[in-house]
């Protein structure tokens, strides 16, 4: 399988960087792991309803770019769906025995995603109804991405 996490901004913080690299590096014998970053849009402190709507519209362009036809798209939504982590991981046994072999997992900026971004996924997946900054969450993602193999293949990861 192949996974792309689609994110907006970079990640400043060592600490964040080596816990994303470490579970990729684990899910190599899993799956081909990509993490695309595109630069977030500046945001005035004050911003508007409608100048937030056009930052997150450009974020959208950007992410857009790098979605496959053909991908699987899940948003990552607070509004979303939950899944327990063996449920996740059944979702993307599903997903393998139907053949879908590119799957987008898409990580808004600050402001979120965009609208467009939201009714192009496949799945909105949520880790929880509080926020969370976005550069947390893609650790959190390749961990429970990498949970997840292990899970599928009956391999045991601690609790």
């Amino acid at each position: 399988m192949n996974i792309k996490v689609l994110a907006v901004g970079s990640i400043k913080e060592r600490y964040l960087k080596e816990g994303i690299q470490e579970y990729v590096k684990r899910l190599g014998p899993y799956a081909r792991m990509e993490i695309i970053e595109v630069p977030d849009e500046k945001a005035p402190e004050q911003a508007s309803a409608a100048e937030e709507e056009q930052i997150k519209a450009r974020e959208a362009a950007k992410l857009q770019k790098h979605i496959k036809p053909g991908s699987l798209v899940v948003a990552l939504a607070i509004e979303g769906k939950s899944f327990s982590s063996e449920e996740l991981s059944r979702q993307l046994q599903q997903w393998a025995l139907k053949g879908q072999s590119e799957v987008a997992f898409v990580i808004g900026g600050s402001l979120g995603l965009h609208r467009d971004i939201l009714a192009q996924a496949d799945l909105k997946l949520s880790f929880s109804r509080m926020t969370f900054p976005h550069q947390l969450m893609r650790l959190v993602l390749v961990e429970q991405l990498y949970r997840c193999f292990k899970i599928w293949r009956g391999e045991p990861y601690h609790k």
